[in-house]
């Protein structure tokens, strides 16, 4: 873990507990968790179909909860938190406390170019900040930088592309906007499109940026949910389209999961 981050979780626990992860999410801080799950909306209980799973529910807040996710030998962490960038910051900075060997996000990603289906499987080769509370884990708000590119330890983030290979899984990289909202993103198309980003979504360049404060080899895994290139909806996907996009996130990134948390 880096100063900066001791700093930002010593500066909570000042005002706060020191216990605030298990208060929040019900983890164990004595716990070596093989991973750390961090999901926007997303649920193991109804993420994870494949019986191999167990899941603890650990508890249960109004829109965020926590998870013990059991596979074989392995014991995953997971929360379940609210969409944005600030609410990633918020909640991972909390799990400061925790011990895990590895990180990673799963999540949703719209697509901004032809060519790129629902239900693939992409991870940031780069995130472009177009989201305000970054800033905040700099030294002074004044240094915020809107628009800056985050990259993540590409080291790491190639291991899982060849794990996914050898298990089946096309895990592609793409480039990533970070939008601080979703419905107002489609009055801004243009800007947008003129970063030449191929999805967009609302956490990644916050993810990152944590991850390397905390300093653990962390993946981001998305799945394409909509594409307004090509008119695909988000909300108001046919059938067709849902079944693409549950195959996605149901299957092929519980599986990988599973196998980032045992190989790597």
């Amino acid at each position: 873990m880096k100063n900066r981050m001791k700093e930002i979780l010593h500066n909570m626990q000042k005002y706060n507990s020191t216990d605030m992860a298990f208060q929040t999410f019900g983890l164990d801080s004595s716990v070596l968790y093989d991973a750390l799950i961090v999901a926007p909306g997303w649920k193991p209980t109804k993420l994870l179909d494949d019986k191999a799973f167990k899941v603890t529910v650990l508890t249960a807040h109004s829109y965020i909860s926590g998870y013990l996710v059991e596979r074989d030998d392995l014991k995953i962490a997971w929360i379940q938190i609210s969409s944005s960038a600030s609410n990633l910051i918020d909640h991972l900075a909390i799990c400061a406390e925790l011990k895990f060997k590895k990180l990673i996000f799963i999540g949703a990603v719209g697509a901004l170019k032809e060519g790129i289906e629902i239900g693939d499987l992409y991870t940031p080769s780069y995130s472009v900040s177009g989201v305000f509370a970054n800033t905040y884990l700099k030294d002074k708000l004044s240094d915020f930088v809107l628009f800056e590119k985050v990259y993540p330890q590409m080291s790491f983030v190639d291991n899982v592309i060849a794990l996914a290979d050898d298990c089946g899984i096309k895990l592609k990289k793409a480039a990533v906007f970070c939008t601080d909202s979703i419905a107002l993103e489609y009055s801004h198309l243009d800007k947008i499109k003129s970063f030449d980003t191929d999805l967009i979504e609302m956490e990644t360049s916050s993810f990152y940026l944590m991850a390397d404060l905390l300093e653990i080899p962390a993946i981001a895994l998305l799945v394409v949910s909509d594409n307004s290139a090509v008119s695909n909806p988000l909300i108001g996907r046919n059938e067709e389209l849902n079944l693409k996009y549950n195959n996605g996130r149901k299957k092929l990134i519980p599986e990988l999961i599973f196998n980032i948390c045992k190989q790597l």
